[in-house]
């Protein structure tokens, strides 16, 4: 296998794509968790209600592949992408298993050999199968929920179920598939195409003083089995550069004085991406015209509505809302007068809060509520009912405006909700629309 610089950039970075993948659901980074309808960014837990933070985050991701694919091609699917990193990952244990056996029994006859080394290649990959369905499920269910369903052996939920047929699926995939999901099912390849255009890095074969020993190293070493120097543009070419590592290894050996005949370039007649060292910083980082420029703008608008959006956010939602039938308000045997209002406390965030509620603007009154402060366990949403009374007659006015106020224990925040109190202004005390006892 080769081993000049392509090749290990790309095995370095998918090394850190590995860490990346485990990372990123059992610390919230990215995570859709269905059960519980919520979905977690960048640490945040977001409610299904909080749709524009969600649309904002996934126009903002959708906008990264998008740069990926119109700066630099397929470049994600053999640098970034789980399947070629895996399906690479497989091919090499796989072959290791056969070197080892070859090794260790050449007295074997070579079908008992491959049999073996194909049998221990199973055996390797069941465990692994079970740790990356394990981890892709980590995206969709909370992982502790997930590592207890599959102690348990649980097979009969629509977790376990989800376990046990993405388990089979890798299995399968890894052991048989492969780089041949990449050629046949996968649409980005397709999607490139349409995305693509003149300054799009790629892998070009170019040879005008007809250079070409015919080694064919370049198509051996090929992990999709194709021959770049049929054109750049072929729909299983991931732009991996085993190819250009493979040239300049072949033409080092026979002591050329310049590198090989394939190279990564910005579109089929643009520079060389290693020889655009003269060229403006903005170039050679693939910023080549006005199309460019706009992509990046969007990106970055949409990045702005998130942070916006996130700076907006409150990590403990209280609602509240009058509590009005047909009795606006109520004057109870004391000579009180009472409102009645609803609430709601959404803890939004990974540790218990608590709500306290009091009120400003409204001198005479006094709130009437269970429990105050209200607490609120994480991910759960505390609502009920509290009471405002006042005097009767304690104001002149049948309408009187005030604000409740919610500060969230410990972080201090403060939210003030302008509200009304009904009243049956000066008058008798029995003389509202409704009566009773407090």
């Amino acid at each position: 296998m080769p081993t000049s610089l392509w090749h290990r950039l790309r095995k370095r970075i998918h090394l850190v794509c590995f860490f990346v993948f485990l990372a990123l659901p059992f610390l919230n980074v990215v995570r859709f968790d269905i059960p519980r309808q919520r979905f977690y960014f960048f640490g945040a837990e977001l409610w299904i209600s909080e749709f524009g933070i969600i649309f904002f985050a996934l126009m903002f991701l959708m906008f990264l592949i998008v740069i990926s694919s119109i700066f630099f091609g397929r470049v994600y699917c053999s640098y970034l992408c789980p399947q070629m990193i895996f399906s690479e990952a497989s091919m090499a244990v796989e072959s290791w298993w056969k070197r080892r056996i070859a090794k260790k029994f050449p007295y074997w006859s070579p079908a008992l050999r491959r049999r073996s080394a194909r049998a221990m290649f199973y055996v390797t990959l069941a465990p692994g199968a079970v740790f990356l369905a394990f981890v892709f499920i980590a995206y969709f269910v909370e992982p502790v929920d997930l590592a207890r369903r599959l102690f348990s052996l649980d097979a009969h939920t629509a977790g376990g179920i989800a376990g046990a047929t993405v388990t089979l699926l890798t299995f399968a995939d890894f052991a048989f598939l492969r780089l041949g999901f990449c050629k046949s099912v996968c649409p980005y390849g397709y999607l490139q195409g349409i995305m693509g255009d003149g300054n799009t890095l790629l892998v070009h074969y170019r040879d005008q003083t007809h250079e070409c020993i015919e080694c064919k190293k370049c198509v051996r070493v090929c992990p999709m089995e194709i021959d770049i120097r049929n054109g750049p543009f072929q729909i299983e070419c991931v732009h991996c550069g085993e190819c250009i590592d493979a040239c300049d290894e072949v033409l080092a050996r026979l002591k050329q004085p310049k590198p090989g005949l394939i190279h990564y370039a910005w579109g089929e007649k643009g520079e060389l991406l290693t020889g655009a060292a003269a060229e403006p910083w903005y170039r050679r980082i693939g910023i080549r015209d006005a199309k460019r420029v706009v992509v990046i703008l969007i990106t970055a608008f949409y990045a702005a509505g998130l942070g916006v959006a996130f700076s907006m956010r409150h990590p403990v939602l209280v609602q509240i809302s009058p509590e009005r039938g047909q009795d606006l308000y109520r004057v109870g045997s004391d000579g009180q007068v009472y409102n009645r209002f609803r609430f709601a406390v959404a803890n939004r965030r990974g540790r218990p809060s608590a709500v306290l509620f009091s009120l400003r603007f409204l001198p005479a009154a006094h709130l009437i509520i269970a429990v105050n402060p209200v607490g609120t366990k994480p991910g759960e949403t505390s609502q009920g009912f509290f009471e405002i009374a006042q005097p009767a007659g304690s104001t002149p006015e049948l309408v009187t405006h005030f604000e409740i106020l919610a500060s969230t224990i410990p972080d201090g925040a403060v939210d003030s909700f302008p509200m009304t109190f009904l009243a049956p202004g000066q008058g008798p005390a029995h003389s509202g629309p409704g009566s009773g006892t407090p």
